[in-house]
């Protein structure tokens, strides 16, 4: 149980907000039994699904291969990515309906690599965040800065632009979890203070209980993702409003079972 406290906008109150971490593999490893070994290696320390959602995004032609071994575990399987459109003629593609067929309940959306490597706008993100809630499908809905606007003061301004392109598409708040990942510290081994995590995730909720509603903003999980590790994880999971983190190369190791372990409290 965290308490939920945004000065002048939420009253004081607990909220059980069950911690979420997800392992967002990306194009890794470079071969199945790579992937295999690791989640063999996870088997050696068990964790608690009833106090904390282990997620996990291997890429999506692996994903066949470790689902049940994943699922074994506790944890749930996540895609990478999902199409803005439905079926049809969409080469590349796979949709949210694709995913509820395959039994895949989480993906993620607008990852930074995503809108930056391969163009994907607010308007993007938003059509898929909409495709997934008709479908039922449970997102992690990605934001952050760069750094030259962290720089230049505008964290706030561009968390909220990225979200207001969403507001609007969703109706079932509890099929979203916001990750809020700072892209200057996404692999760099540069990490947000776990003050200026904090500071941040609060002014999103704030935002949130403005622009949807108080309920909505003390109870959607807000990860943080950022050069994650198993040293770090503890004192960043004490802070009141980070439920938990999205994390890339600190999830292909053995030790990511420690940051699961260290959310569970």
């Amino acid at each position: 149980q965290v308490l939920a406290v945004i000065p002048g906008r939420i009253s004081p109150r607990i909220m059980a907000r069950k911690p979420i971490v997800g392992g967002n593999w990306k194009s890794n490893p470079a071969k199945l039994a790579e992937a295999t070994s690791l989640v063999d290696a996870w088997k050696a320390k068990p964790f608690d699904a009833s106090k904390v959602d282990m997620v996990v995004c291997p890429t999506a032609l692996h994903i066949p291969f470790l689902k049940g071994s994943l699922e074994a575990l506790g944890a749930q399987v996540c895609a990478q990515n999902v199409s803005a459109t439905g079926f049809g003629a969409f080469t590349g593609e796979w949709s949210a309906d694709h995913l509820v067929d395959a039994a895949i309940p989480w993906t993620l959306i607008g990852h930074s690599e995503r809108r930056r490597l391969y163009g994907e706008t607010d308007e993007v993100t938003a059509a898929k965040v909409e495709q997934c809630q008709k479908a039922g499908i449970k997102v992690m809905l990605c934001i952050g800065e760069l750094l030259e606007e962290r720089e230049s003061g505008k964290t706030d301004e561009v968390n909220k632009r990225q979200l207001a392109a969403c507001i609007p598409k969703i109706t079932k708040w509890e099929d979203i979890v916001i990750a809020y990942e700072p892209v200057w510290a996404i692999g760099t081994g540069k990490v947000a203070t776990p003050e200026q995590a904090e500071e941040t995730h609060a002014n999103i909720r704030a935002y949130l209980a403005t622009a949807v509603s108080a309920d909505v903003a003390s109870s959607v999980r807000i990860q943080y993702g950022g050069s994650v590790s198993p040293d770090n994880c503890k004192e960043l999971i004490g802070k009141p409003n980070i439920d938990g983190f999205l994390v890339g190369g600190a999830s292909l190791k053995p030790t990511f079972m420690d940051i699961i372990t260290a959310c569970q409290g």
